[in-house]
């Protein structure tokens, strides 16, 4: 029996922890999904437990090695960012790998930007909106600060995708997409770590840069291998969309964040920009990536929760909600705001709590929920074209199955050629693409992605 020569994928999620199998076409050819218990760090905040995913990953990766029909030849790693593991001189993890979601406290992040020019300067510099434990970098001078001690036994401090590397191969390295995702370290003018790294000696844990697309080859249990150095989600899943399209677009990726990706738009952000949530992100090659996001698929979470114990439904009925235009109408012919937003800071009304008495049914309020979240979505996805000259819009991710969102998207963007893709492989493809030599044609996402052109709603307001 002939073996399929294939590239395995390791894509850490927050939640869903996948392992994928591609050949030499980039074709699926396995894949397994798992979720892991949570632990907590040392003050009873949620945390991922490297233990289990390191185990899980062995474990995995262990097995597949053993199927007689696959021969692994390289593998890489795709994962969230924001997220440092931090080691001593042995290699030993000396502390939970913190929560992105975990603030900091508020006496050391003054300190900081008062000692670095104030928020917005370090903020528009770094391409980062001050987001706590989200700018990882700001973590680092946390431990400093906190928990000198810890400080001083790190002798590197790896970005998750490069630990998952380091894992496998024990050798460490930093790459562009990790420093460049909302980290507070990069200034993205001078191309370089921000001066406050130098200062505050952080430089000094981080480990030498190698290109995404770098590689280093091990022998894994007698077996040749050629080993990733890891890549940020959010990179990565825009990467099979530029590498087989050349005329300019804009990926929408929607998840727990929804994220208006523009990788043909360079220019500086403003202090306006940083105020709205705009950030860059670097790509592969180190160019900036203008992107605006907002908290949707935590929100969208949140406030389904409430409508289903107010309406009294099972946790999952919103999944088949169609869009109905005569509800639409309705409801758009009196704008108002009904739902108090629990995570999200962008421009709009606050009100104390959220207003269900309007609405009598569930599919009523959820319709109402979708446009106030579409408003949003407008002003981020406006932000991120800015003056680019963009006439595509590809959407992927979790909101692609939702009827509501995708039928507001293709009436609201109607000027637009938008595409959504059914493909779930996202940030992974791109992670097995990244360490791959093989060209791809305009064809790849078509034949990869079963792409699906939205057509725009042709809606009649009643008089």
């Amino acid at each position: 029996m002939t073996k399929i020569k294939v590239t395995a994928v390791f894509d850490i999620g927050k939640t869903n922890k996948k392992f994928f199998l591609f050949d030499k076409n980039y074709k699926e050819v396995f894949r397994e999904y798992t979720r892991l218990s949570e632990t907590e760090d040392e003050d009873g905040y949620p945390a991922e437990d490297i233990e289990e995913l390191r185990k899980w990953i062995k474990t995995t990766f262990d097995s597949i090695l053993k199927k007689e029909e696959f021969e692994v030849k390289a593998v890489n790693f795709s994962s969230y960012g924001a997220s440092f593991v931090h080691l001593d001189h042995n290699g030993e993890v000396l502390t939970p790998l913190y929560n992105y979601t975990k603030t900091i406290d508020e006496s050391v992040s003054d300190e900081f930007y008062n000692k670095y020019g104030g928020e917005l300067k370090v903020a528009t510099e770094t391409a980062s909106p001050q987001s706590g434990m989200l700018n990882s970098g700001m973590q680092l001078y946390w431990i400093k600060k906190k928990r000198p001690e810890i400080f001083n036994e790190i002798r590197y401090s790896l970005h998750l995708p490069q630990y998952l590397s380091y894992f496998f191969t024990g050798i460490p390295v930093s790459d562009y997409t990790s420093i460049g995702c909302h980290t507070n370290l990069w200034n993205y003018e001078k191309e370089d770590y921000h001066d406050w790294v130098y200062q505050e000696e952080i430089d000094k844990v981080l480990a030498p840069i190698v290109p995404t697309s770098a590689s280093i080859n091990t022998s894994y249990k007698g077996k040749k291998l050629k080993i990733g150095v890891g890549i940020h989600d959010s990179s990565s899943a825009l990467l099979p969309y530029i590498l087989s399209k050349k005329k300019p677009f804009l990926l929408l990726s929607t998840g727990t964040w929804s994220i208006a990706l523009n990788p043909f738009n360079s220019e500086k952000l403003s202090e306006e920009d940083i105020e709205d949530n705009c950030l860059n992100y670097l790509r592969v090659d180190g160019k900036r990536v203008k992107a605006s996001r907002f908290f949707m698929g935590n929100e969208y979470r949140i406030q389904v929760e409430i409508l289903s114990k107010y309406y009294e439904k099972e946790y999952g009925y919103h999944r088949n909600v169609k869009f109905n235009q005569e509800l639409y109408l309705e409801l758009v012919q009196k704008p108002s705001i009904y739902f108090k937003f629990e995570g999200i800071s962008l421009k709009r009304k606050h009100l104390h709590k959220t207003d269900l008495e309007p609405f009598k049914t569930f599919e009523e309020a959820y319709h109402q929920l979708m446009i106030e979240l579409m408003e949003l979505q407008i002003q981020t996805i406006t932000k991120a074209i800015g003056n680019s000259k963009i006439n595509r819009i590809y959407i992927d991710g979790g909101f692609t199955d939702n009827d509501v969102f995708m039928k507001l998207m293709s009436h609201h963007f109607s000027e637009f050629k938008i595409l959504s893709t059914q493909s779930p492989l996202g940030s992974a493809l791109g992670a097995a693409m990244v360490i791959s030599k093989r060209k791809v044609t305009s064809k790849f996402l078509k034949e990869n992605y079963r792409m699906k052109k939205l057509m725009p709603l042709f809606l009649k307001l009643k008089h």
